[in-house]
């Protein structure tokens, strides 16, 4: 008995580095869209507007400080709009309006952050405010153009 817990033990000290978030942090998802544009709805919590807004005033800056072409391309065509009236349970709705998308581009907020922020305290504190204003995402739709009334 003592030989079985032995080799469990050290099977599950060697399985902790696929479960730390350095293992975690080392495979990033993109969030990558289809299609010609894209409205992302999300609510953030009541009172905590301004900490949104201030993460999505950093992104503004870091995709227009990046080299890369496509950040510029993003930036041109991604708006956040703010509901007019805040939900009746408190939150506020934000919506992004993203067109046209740029294919391939990864449209992560923070991923874009940390492309460009490297002082680990202050991305720290921009994480912070993202997740600590975020209440849940509400909507994501992709869309390619059906027609076009202004051409």
């Amino acid at each position: 008995m003592r030989r079985l817990t032995g080799i469990l033990v050290a099977g599950a000290i060697l399985m902790l580095p696929a479960f730390s978030q350095n293992a975690l942090a080392q495979a990033p998802t993109k969030l990558t869209f289809e299609g010609d544009s894209v409205v992302w709805m999300m609510s953030v919590k009541a009172g905590k507007e301004a900490d949104f807004e201030a993460v999505i005033a950093a992104l503004k800056d870091v995709l227009q400080k990046m080299d890369a072409p496509e950040a510029k391309q993003q930036a041109a065509g991604w708006k956040v709009l703010k509901a007019v009236k805040p939900q009746p349970d408190g939150t506020t709705i934000y919506t992004h309006m993203i067109s046209p998308v740029v294919p391939g581009a990864d449209y992560g907020v923070m991923a874009n952050i940390y492309t460009v922020v490297k002082d680990p305290t202050a991305a720290r504190a921009l994480y912070d405010k993202y997740a600590g204003a975020f209440d849940k995402n509400i909507l994501q739709l992709q869309f390619n153009t059906a027609a076009d009334l202004g051409k």
